[in-house]
């Protein structure tokens, strides 16, 4: 994918660390002009100088402080990248948290609808933000972030969950919106990260978290868990015009042999593969129910 996006320019959303931050460095090396954004000006900044000293000759790396739950800064983050690049084709939705951890009906209930409104609202408020002018130039890449909470239960981290799978049925949906306008939205499952999300888990520990969920951390942290740059190659793979017309998918980083979905162009286009859906008796094997 070296050079795959040269000429385009991508907003990355919660790109001063963790998962963000490596897409970053995957969309520099790829070639693209980026703009990311954060909510912590000390970690922006030092992601900024992380990126710079990686970028070529002529190769733009901006930041802008921004909470992309807040229809305001939205707007001024929409306002500034417009400003930077004549033109954007790419947005990669990142910016995103666990939320409360416990069971639903005892954790704090601010905190559970903070959650949302960062995971799904913000996503969500970016998408809107950037349709008009994917749609004005007739082309754009929308990557949204997903996880585990889409497709599997996360007991005691509901509200990740919740937002989780509701922000990759409204990816599929809006892809259908704009299928016309050749502009293409896909979520991303990257695996299991040794992240800041990752020990925000263990400093909670099993009293919070669950048992079961907290040994699987503790493993994962020990063991590494899944490279962060498998993730980020697949978002500069949905952002580079070898991905043109996949749109509407879920797509795992670790799982999926996604190098190869351009000679299955066309499957995909007419089937519900990598699509959230309900699963019938028939699909497990069993003779009951229709």
């Amino acid at each position: 994918m070296k050079n795959s996006l040269a000429g385009r320019s991508a907003i990355i959303t919660g790109g001063s660390q963790g998962f963000g931050l490596a897409t970053a460095h995957a969309y520099v090396a790829a070639g693209a002009n980026i703009l990311i954004c954060g909510r912590d000006e000390k970690v922006l900044n030092a992601a900024h100088e992380e990126l710079i000293v990686r970028a070529a000759p002529g190769q733009a790396v901006h930041i802008e402080i921004a909470d992309v739950s807040k229809p305001q800064d939205v707007e001024r983050l929409m306002t500034t990248a417009l400003r930077v690049f004549s033109e954007i084709q790419i947005l990669v939705n990142n910016a995103g948290v666990y939320g409360p951890k416990g069971l639903s009906e005892t954790v704090d209930w601010s905190a559970w609808v903070r959650a949302i409104e960062i995971n799904l609202f913000g996503s969500v408020l970016m998408c809107r933000a950037v349709l008009p002018h994917f749609k004005a130039q007739r082309y754009g890449k929308i990557i949204q972030l997903s996880g585990g909470g889409a497709t599997n239960p996360l007991p005691r981290i509901s509200a990740y969950a919740a937002s989780k799978a509701a922000i990759v049925r409204f990816a599929e949906t809006l892809a259908e919106e704009v299928r016309a306008d050749n502009i293409d939205i896909n979520s991303i499952a990257p695996g299991a990260l040794n992240t800041r999300l990752l020990d925000e888990v263990l400093s909670q520990g099993p009293e919070s978290v669950g048992r079961a969920f907290y040994e699987r951390a503790v493993k994962q942290k020990a063991e590494g868990g899944a490279p962060l740059e498998k993730g980020a190659d697949l978002a500069v793979f949905l952002g580079s015009s070898a991905s043109d017309g996949l749109t509407g998918k879920l797509l795992s980083a670790v799982w999926d042999s996604w190098e190869a979905l351009p000679e299955h162009r066309e499957d995909l286009q007419q089937t519900d593969v990598y699509t959230l859906r309900r699963i019938v008796p028939k699909d497990r094997g069993l003779t009951w129910g229709d």
